[in-house]
């Protein structure tokens, strides 16, 4: 144990704890941590956490933590996004991601277009004022985001954007005359003696150089003082060098060829290129905005007999709240009072609306279109699944694909080669021509043509923008590499029951075999089934109330597990189920792909209803755009063999496995996957999650169980396999555009570095280049704003 004097030193973690079940657990825990030399703990387990005083002498975090696993219990690891400011290229986020990673217990993706870092921690081994003191150390600032914060941030950046621009107009208009005297120098990059006297000149091009040019000389110092280097050392090294050179010449050799424009026009338009390249990635994330937007800021709530107007953060889980006509809903729930219709297109991508009556669900968001409902809340606030499908889009935002990975080494090493390749241009013009400030020229201009900005923002970028577009179309991507794989996808497996069909059954046929018709027949078996929760009980209430076929009083109700139900109704004594239990000599329980029930009464079987799962109108035609995309589509069901051909026949299923029991699925995956290519699976059940866990690509359906969402790596809003189609399609498209941003970008900088070296470009001609190049980057990834699906009609 720890010395008296070392006590003074003490530290403390409080540690949240999983995996605690009962007091023997905290006890145990709590023993083996005071095992530990110069520790002492104890253990709360109603609150979850442990308390542990340390002497960092002799023991250390991550030796208490790697304790507390040993033990048998885990510390949860937990989440932090943060908005950071003052990444200017792709070399400032590699960096920054870098000086995250070394952080002990940290998992970090830094994302330069969204300006954002998101982390993955393990407190006790470090906590957030250390994470956000860290971005600081490395030369930015860190904000953590926060639900609330989010319209904040908003008008951060909006603050900013206003303020970066009065910069940059002052910037141009103290340029303009700087530029106004080049005429045919603006092109040729050849100096005749300029009309405008030194003195001026340095007048007009200090306040730019110093002033509008700040942000460049702070963000290269902080580049340089944190171990790295960014665009911002390329424009510092070239304009201070041009600045200092043509000062030089002023001072020590008047009437010499003075170099002012080129370092203020170099800034100017590079801060151009910033704020033209701010707007762009503004609406990138427009997506999210536009979904944060479908939020009300009021809830009417019933509240002591009257219905009053709250913030709709407050309300909570059970209140029955409003939505009038023309009203967006406030709260996910379920409706209780009133017949509407509400549109949920930004939500699943339906066109149509959706027709509720008591008892449906309705989603925060959705906007009422005809009546008054009343609903009873069951999420609220950051809880809805609005909130969900935002958190989930910018999570996948924030990740990285692996094409990526080829950029961000490319980043990590190009300023410095930029460095190298710009000294030697310097030197093997003045070893040419003798001419110290005329060679200076060219090696200003391969600083500042290089761009590294465009390489760290072909990929994020139309991430971002592609997987807007998808939320928008009710496809939620979790994360980009698995859009990167669906790309590629070659095998799609489906689960029959809930994919290619509505995953409910529906009464097909009533056969009457004794004295009555088949009405009676099912008012008879409705009546009886009335007390029953059942799939088919449900699908005869469902044909009764169709047809409008009140239900009989039933008395003496009964449910046979394993067979059926049984009661009186009318006077007679019915029994309802299996054909195996009613007429064991009759037919099967299965007819084709229809299951069969009977229904009789002490004198014998008086029908037989036949129930089947109905394919979904749209099965047919999302199997033929799958084919027509180069996908093998490939059936699982447990049905008989006989009975799967036929269904794989109607919807144009060439290759089906038949016989396949629920725990088998993950199994079949297995075994597809050897054939070689990327295997998919759609599906929507529980026992679905371990074989969407299995492919290489899950698809879970909405409406299907929490489970099979969570596992899947692309949720669909809508329950239609046709969705599957488009999100391969979005997936091909925006790995297109990535391929080429990273093309032009590449292409960019091997065209234009080696134009500077040569002296065919002049400073202000690359410092024109560079701004409009991540421009460009950035405006091929907004067109996929605009990309609509094949055969899409929404």
């Amino acid at each position: 144990m720890s010395t008296p004097s070392a006590s003074l030193h003490r530290r403390t973690l409080v540690l949240p704890i999983a995996g605690m079940t009962c007091a023997a657990c905290s006890a145990r825990l709590e023993n083996s941590l005071n095992r530990l030399d110069g520790v002492r703990a104890s253990v709360n387990l109603a609150a979850g956490m442990a308390r542990v005083e340390f002497d960092p002498a002799v023991a250390s975090a991550a030796g208490i933590v790697e304790q507390v696993r040993g033990t048998g219990f885990s510390v949860p690891v937990q989440s932090l996004d943060l908005a950071i400011a003052g990444m200017t290229c792709a070399a400032c986020s590699a960096r920054l991601e870098r000086v995250l990673n070394a952080l002990p217990g940290v998992e970090a993706r830094v994302n330069l277009a969204t300006e954002k870092a998101r982390l993955r921690y393990t407190p006790g081994l470090i906590d957030e004022d250390e994470l956000v003191e860290a971005v600081t150390r490395a030369g930015f600032t860190a904000t953590p985001i926060t639900e609330s914060g989010r319209a904040g941030e908003k008008a951060r950046k909006a603050a900013e954007y206003r303020a970066e621009l009065r910069v940059f107009a002052v910037a141009a208009l103290l340029t303009l005359p700087l530029l106004a005297q080049m005429g045919p120098m603006l092109w040729s990059g050849v100096h005749e003696v300029a009309w405008m006297p030194g003195w001026l000149q340095w007048l007009l091009a200090t306040p730019v150089q110093f002033w509008a040019g700040w942000r460049f000389h702070r963000g290269a110092w902080n580049s340089l003082r944190g171990g790295g280097a960014n665009m911002d050392v390329l424009v510092s090294l070239g304009t201070s060098a041009a600045y200092f050179l043509s000062v030089g010449i002023w001072l020590l050799a008047p009437g010499g060829h003075l170099y002012f424009e080129a370092g203020a026009a170099i800034i100017t338009l590079v801060r151009l290129g910033k704020l033209l390249e701010a707007r762009a990635r503004a609406r990138t994330s427009s997506a999210i905005e536009q979904l944060l937007d479908l939020r009300p800021r009021v809830a009417r709530v019933e509240r002591d007999g009257g219905v009053v107007e709250i913030d709709a953060d407050l309300t909570r889980i059970g209140d029955i709240v409003h939505a009038r006509a023309g009203e967006r809903v406030a709260v996910d729930g379920v409706v209780i009072d009133g017949v509407s219709s509400v549109d949920e297109s930004l939500l699943t991508g339906e066109s149509l609306p959706t027709r509720l009556e008591p008892g449906a669900r309705v989603h925060a968001g959705t906007q009422n279109l005809d009546g008054l409902l009343r609903i009873r809340a069951e999420s609220v606030g950051s809880h809805t699944q609005l909130m969900e499908i935002v958190r989930l889009t910018e999570a996948a935002q924030g990740s990285k694909a692996p094409i990526q990975k080829l950029a961000d080494r490319i980043s990590g090493v190009f300023v410095p080669i930029v460095v190298v390749l710009a000294t030697l241009t310097f030197a093997g013009w003045w070893l040419t021509t003798g001419d110290f400030a005329g060679s200076l020229i060219p090696a200003v201009a391969v600083l500042v043509v290089a761009c590294p900005c465009a390489l760290g923002l072909a990929t994020p970028t139309a991430v971002m923008v592609g997987l807007g577009r998808g939320a928008r179309l009710g496809i939620l991507v979790r994360s980009a590499e698995a859009l990167e794989r669906a790309e590629k996808l070659a095998v799609l497996a489906v689960d029959k029951t809930g994919t290619l069909t509505e995953g409910r059954m529906v009464l097909t046929a009533l056969d009457p075999v004794r004295d009555l018709d088949a009405d009676r027949l099912l008012r008879l078996a409705a009546s009886l089934e009335q007390g029953s929760t059942h799939p088919l009980a449900r699908a005869i209430d469902e044909a009764a109330r169709a047809r409008g076929l009140p239900p009989l009083p039933v008395a003496g109700f009964e449910n046979v597990p394993g067979f059926g139900v049984r009661g009186h109704v009318d006077g007679r004594a019915l029994r309802l189920g299996s054909p195996d239990w009613l007429a064991p000599n009759g037919d099967g329980d299965e007819a084709g792909d229809a299951i069969r029930a009977v229904l009789a009464d002490d004198a014998g079987p008086l029908g037989h209803l036949s129930f089947a799962d109905r394919l979904r109108p749209s099965s047919r035609a999302a199997v033929a755009r799958l084919r027509a995309l180069g996908i093998r589509v490939v059936m699982l069901t447990g049905d008989r063999p006989a009975s799967a051909a036929a269904i794989a026949a109607e919807v144009g299923i060439d290759d089906f496995r038949a016989g396949v029991r629920p725990g088998d699925k993950a199994a079949a995956i297995a075994r597809l996957k050897t054939g070689g290519g990327i295997v998919g699976m759609a599906g929507d059940g529980i026992n679905d999650a371990p074989a969407l866990a299995s492919a290489d690509v899950g698809f879970g359906m909405a409406g299907g169980s929490d489970i099979a969402l969570e596992t899947a790596d692309i949720t669909l809003m809508r329950a239609d396999l046709d969705d599957v189609a488009t999100a391969v399609e979005l997936s091909r498209v925006v790995m297109a555009r990535i391929r080429q941003n990273l093309f032009f970008a590449f292409f960019y900088n091997v065209l234009a570095l080696p134009l500077a070296a040569a002296g065919l470009l002049s400073p202000v001609l690359a410092g024109a280049a560079m701004a409009l190049s991540s421009v460009s980057v950035v405006t091929n990834s907004l067109r996929l704003k605009s990309w609509r699906p094949t055969a899409d009609d929404r």
